[in-house]
């Protein structure tokens, strides 16, 4: 996810020393970073403005994400939780720009929706405007975790909705990774098509412009050829 904020999950990173330590700890941060895709983060926002994040999730995957805000307090100069009258609007779009989700919220909510396009989904949030005391001028503090694809579900839950024994409920959460896993190479594979048929386009078309370019510059120099020679002819230098 994308934003200008400070994330509230963050990953240590060994000292500076040979390169394989630092080679493994990154490689580590990876692994970490594709079995866990969730993401939580932190963002100051003021009374009328709005902040959006790009999260890249492929097609017929849930997503849920849940926030809680905290108003800046001058008296105690923290961030105290924010009243109840205090709401959040929160708007989706889609790869193509369609609002799939536009919904207002209270102080502390939680938000849903499934994609149906692969690609670049924007997540938007702003507070309202209509409760102006609230501000006073202040800021308020947005907490935000948002979860994709088999991390939505409560395993616990389904356990015991299901009756599942724990080896039952870790084989059903290995064929959701899988699942997942299965999602995320098929949208590698669509963004790999995507940029194929750009880079396809732009060759085609710098090699129409080459083709442009050159025929311009022969009919450019056939024409001053024929206009020099007049110009010869007119003056009787040849």
């Amino acid at each position: 996810m994308t934003s200008a904020g400070s994330r509230s999950r963050s990953i240590s990173f060994a000292p500076r020393g040979s390169m394989m330590p630092r080679f493994s700890t990154a490689a580590l941060a990876l692994l970490l970073t594709w079995i866990f895709p969730s993401s939580g983060l932190y963002f100051h926002i003021g009374e009328t403005e709005k902040k959006c994040f790009i999260e890249e999730i492929p097609d017929d995957t849930m997503v849920i994400g849940k926030y809680r805000t905290q108003l800046f307090d001058k008296q105690t100069n923290s961030f105290l939780p924010a009243t109840p009258g205090l709401g959040m609007h929160v708007e989706i779009k889609d790869p193509d720009t369609k609002i799939i989700l536009s919904r207002q919220y209270g102080s502390d909510g939680r938000f849903t929706f499934t994609s149906h396009t692969p690609g670049e989904h924007q997540i938007c949030l702003h507070s309202n405007s209509s409760k102006l005391a609230l501000f006073a001028g202040g800021k308020l503090r947005v907490h935000l975790d948002v979860q994709v694809g088999e991390h939505t579900n409560n395993y616990p839950e389904i356990a015991a909705k299901d009756k599942l024994s724990e080896l039952q409920l870790r084989a059903r959460q290995l064929l959701d990774q899988v699942e997942q896993i299965q999602k995320e190479q098929n949208y590698q594979r669509y963004r790999e098509e995507r940029f194929r048929m750009t880079s396809e386009s732009t060759n085609q078309r710098v090699l129409w412009w080459s083709i442009a370019q050159t025929v311009i510059l022969i009919v450019t120099g056939i024409w001053q050829m024929k206009h020099l020679k007049s110009f010869f002819e007119a003056k009787k230098l040849v």
